[in-house]
């Protein structure tokens, strides 16, 4: 197959959100990652594709600010993780992706990872064949996605060892907040945090504590 996925990424909300699209160059169709916040500016991130689909990686409120307002600009489906979803909301998808998933935008196929810790519907989009992947707030360049109890951290650190560090050294990680970043480049900061005994701690966790 000729070309890529293309990635475009956008900030949107107080809290610079990073929503994604990914446009098939070949058909032109496009999914739309984590509407966020300020729906022109999703729309122009959109410009010259055909929307086919809107994806969540979670459903923290940064995430999903501006998800009703597409739904009814695109009237295109919602593909989510069957939750529990955050704070207890009853969210109506009209396809639930659980682990393991393939998904499509036009001609690509795009897998899907439970990514658990950060918040029980976390999950990534792995583009297929490719070397990207959509993390939403599972990882950061400098440390995991914050978690709200010892046993949210727990999972992390399960979630860590087990979807995150299978992935080759090659793979960018498309995080929802701040810079994209190779996983090699962290590996053994990760490995090294893995290897700590962190006791009951839970919060903002860094890779050097």
């Amino acid at each position: 197959m000729q070309g890529k996925l293309e990635l475009r990424t956008r900030q949107v909300g107080p809290w610079a959100m990073n929503t994604y699209a990914l446009v098939c160059p070949q058909t032109g169709e496009s999914a739309l990652i984590d509407p966020g916040a300020d729906p022109e500016i999703l729309l122009e991130m959109l410009a010259g594709s055909t929307p086919r689909a809107i994806w969540l990686t979670h459903t923290h409120h940064d995430h999903i600010g501006a998800l009703d307002e597409m739904r009814a600009r695109l009237g295109v489906p919602l593909l989510a993780h069957p939750g529990p979803h955050a704070d207890g909301m009853e969210l109506e998808a009209d396809r639930w992706l659980k682990d393991g998933e393939v998904v499509s935008v036009g001609a690509f196929a795009v897998r899907v990872y439970h990514a658990p810790g950060h918040i029980d519907d976390q999950i990534c989009f792995a583009l297929e064949n490719d070397y990207r992947v959509v993390v939403g707030d599972t990882i950061f360049e400098g440390g995991p996605g914050k978690t709200w109890s010892p046993e949210e951290f727990q999972t992390t650190l399960a979630t860590l060892r087990n979807v995150v560090l299978p992935w080759p050294d090659e793979t960018v990680c498309y995080p929802g907040h701040g810079s994209a970043f190779q996983l090699g480049d962290q590996r053994a900061a990760i490995e090294a945090f893995l290897g700590k005994d962190h006791g009951r701690f839970f919060g903002d966790a860094t890779w050097e504590m």
